[in-house]
């Protein structure tokens, strides 16, 4: 494992630790914000997990690119979302 695969995991990590954090917050609370901000930071882990897939299991193979970027811009798209609609409440 190289240090470049090992930074990819800890962001991973990063991110899936805020997404469960915001999570807690929101079923304690019930803040909107906090419900658009975890499935944000979701995607983000997920979006940081299929590049260490990607390029660890796949790295001559298949290019990933695309199909990895997906749920970051669904998470960013959530969030948005979360901003503008239930930020108005």
């Amino acid at each position: 494992m190289t240090l470049e695969d090992v930074v990819y995991v800890l962001c991973a990590l990063t991110s899936l630790a805020a997404a469960t954090l915001l999570a807690r917050g929101y079923v304690r609370t019930r803040t909107r914000l906090l419900l658009w901000s975890s499935l944000c930071f979701a995607g983000f882990a997920i979006s940081k997990l299929l590049v260490v897939v990607d390029l660890r299991l796949f790295p001559e193979t298949i290019e990933l690119l695309i199909v990895r970027q997906i749920p970051s811009l669904i998470g960013l798209a959530l969030l948005l979302y979360g901003l503008i609609w239930d930020g108005a409440d």
